[in-house]
């Protein structure tokens, strides 16, 4: 999908062809991103892809040397730009003997509209945490507080940078949720995150960044659909031995019962398969996932960097 089509969403932000150094480092090559109301678009890529650096403009951090950004069409250095964004970063320094009913009202307070602290608190889940000092609070226990500071202004456009960092299994879930919530309400939400699988609940869009450049843009469904090779997984008396010397086989594993057979040529392999053993059972068959997705993208343009390299 163009990121600049005929989307119906409300357009809340984008950098149009840009370019950004920060030394010999070409940390941005030209990026296109636009980021739409009541969507969630995943900004993925290694370390290094510049994921960080787009976000810093889109914010007004800094300025593209070449090429454009805008923020709900104005400058993004123009505060009444910026009075409609939400940003919850990997690291915060908030004043550690403030109560986090204290921070919540004092961050409400920098917004001409606040929404209630009532509504941020149920949202975020943080009932049990507004009479405690921030400071004295767990890791998990901050990650929550900062995404209620996040949300305190009625963000239209909120940035997540690994918001999930540090948090159990019931906390993750509970934060998903609230984050559909949002989008549901027509805020649009930029994700960056190294668990996949978060991306992978929660993207409408992905975006797939390497060495500065768009190398994929679409939805999950779309991305794990460019990767051939499936997954097939079988319960069978065939040795595994066997079957991991076939040439329709890139990888052979036992799963508990059954095996998992990884093949660029699913086809061919099952009808081996099927022949060689009548009996075959439990037979299923999976695209590929988004980290397997991710990893051949970003595979691919390592080496294709390389390869000019040298």
């Amino acid at each position: 999908m163009d990121g600049h089509g005929t989307d119906a969403r409300p357009l809340l932000a984008c950098l149009r062809g840009a370019h950004k150094r920060h030394g010999a480092i070409h940390a941005l090559q030209g990026l296109d991103l636009a980021l739409r109301g009541g969507e969630l678009l995943a900004l993925l890529g290694p370390n290094g892809a510049g994921k960080t650096t787009a976000i810093g403009l889109l914010l007004g951090l800094a300025r593209p040397d070449a090429g454009s950004a805008e923020l709900f069409g104005r400058d993004p250095q123009d505060i009444a730009a910026r009075r409609h964004v939400g940003v919850m970063l990997q690291e915060a320094a908030l004043p550690p003997t403030l109560k986090v009913r204290e921070l919540l009202r004092l961050t409400a307070s920098y917004y001409p509209a606040p929404r209630s602290i009532a509504d941020v608190v149920a949202l975020a889940g943080i009932e049990d945490l507004l009479a405690r000092p921030y400071g004295k609070l767990s890791g998990g226990q901050q990650r929550r507080v900062q995404f209620a500071l996040a949300i305190c202004g009625n963000p239209r456009l909120l940035f997540l940078d690994e918001p999930t960092v540090g948090l159990d299994i019931q906390a993750r879930q509970a934060l998903w949720a609230a984050i559909r919530a949002l989008v549901a309400d027509g805020c649009g939400v930029v994700l960056t995150t190294h668990y996949l699988e978060e991306a992978e609940a929660l993207a409408d869009r992905v975006c797939v960044l390497a060495h500065g450049r768009l190398l994929s843009e679409g939805s999950v469904q779309a991305l794990r659909a460019r990767v051939a090779r499936k997954r097939v997984w079988c319960a069978t008396t065939l040795p595994l031995a066997e079957l991991a010397a076939w040439p329709e086989v890139a990888e052979a594993a036992r799963d508990g019962e059954r095996l998992c057979l990884s093949s660029d040529a699913p086809e061919r392999l099952l009808r081996r398969l099927l022949a060689a053993d009548p009996a075959l059972s439990g037979l299923e068959v999976r695209a590929a996932g988004l980290a397997e997705a991710f990893t051949e993208l970003t595979g691919a343009a390592s080496a294709a960097q390389a390869a000019e390299a040298a």
